[in-house]
């Protein structure tokens, strides 16, 4: 699924690209990603809008219009977003759930092989309450380890779902806080309100490594995310734990446990490491 370094990798590449460009012609293939807006809604408030900005916030690329309102798109599990020019090559076609025409012969397409992404086209006070509901963004300037134990450490839920509510901390799911926790040497299962706070300390310094080493290697690619160019991630090749079940631990050699009792998903993890 597409966290904050796959999202943000996608925003940096197409920022350059469409912002300025006109959006000359819609087309919305499936209607099952709208998410509080109608098929009529979104295609006329897309029509001749021009491209302010393009933004990312927690796992949404957020698109702003001239018309002081904003694209919000979620990629999901399986989406992506990429600007061509010209004809798109089949693949994307075959998946695209959103296409948008600009000028300049380019066209920017949402594609979402298995639509568990979602589509919003917010005004601006829709847009307050929905970013109201995300919790802090873990790179943010200033954001410090003491602000991660007061946005995530205020629950007896394991440390590791807790790290992924969107509400209490924007931006990571499953991938990095694997990574991270395993980083930090904090067992996924302990409650977050029973850290110290030498260990909120370690997480909030790896967990921000972490990430901003995900974004400058492009994030990760096991299946489905592609780049704002179409490329693979390369991330995965750097990953410590995630995906790595029954194999050596890289830091002291213990086989890797994997279990899906935390929060439903793969959670793999050192039995030495994070005791």
């Amino acid at each position: 699924m597409p966290e904050l370094p796959e999202v943000e990798t996608i925003v940096r590449q197409l920022r350059p690209v469409v912002v300025g460009r006109e959006i000359r012609r819609s087309r919305l293939v499936h209607e099952d990603v709208l998410q509080g807006v109608t098929r009529r809604q979104l295609l006329r408030g897309l029509a001749g809008a021009r491209i302010v900005s393009v933004q990312r916030r927690a796992k949404h690329a957020v698109i702003l219009l001239d018309r002081n309102t904003r694209l919000v798109i979620q990629p999901g599990m399986t989406g992506s977003l990429l600007v061509c020019r010209g004809t798109p090559e089949a693949e994307w076609k075959r998946y695209a759930v959103l296409q948008l025409k600009l000028d300049r012969d380019q066209t920017l397409i949402f594609k979402d092989v298995r639509r568990f992404g979602a589509i919003l086209l917010l005004d601006a006070d829709g847009w307050e309450q929905y970013d109201a509901r995300l919790g802090p963004e873990p790179l943010g300037s200033g954001f410090s380890g003491r602000q991660l134990a007061e946005h995530v450490g205020v629950t007896s839920q394991a440390i590791k779902k807790a790290l992924m509510d969107q509400q209490r901390l924007a931006g990571v799911g499953n991938i990095y806080a694997n990574e991270a926790l395993h980083a930090a040497g904090i067992d996924p299962s302990k409650p977050a309100n029973r850290l110290s706070p030498e260990a909120w300390g370690r997480l909030h310094r790896h967990l921000r490594r972490i990430l901003a080493g995900a974004i400058v290697a492009q994030g990760t690619t096991f299946r489905d995310y592609r780049t704002g160019t179409g490329a693979r991630g390369r991330f995965q090749f750097a990953l410590k734990v995630y995906g790595r079940e029954g194999e050596p631990c890289l830091r002291c050699g213990t086989a890797l446990s994997g279990t899906h009792s935390i929060d439903a998903r793969i959670t793999v993890f050192c039995h030495h490491c994070q005791r």
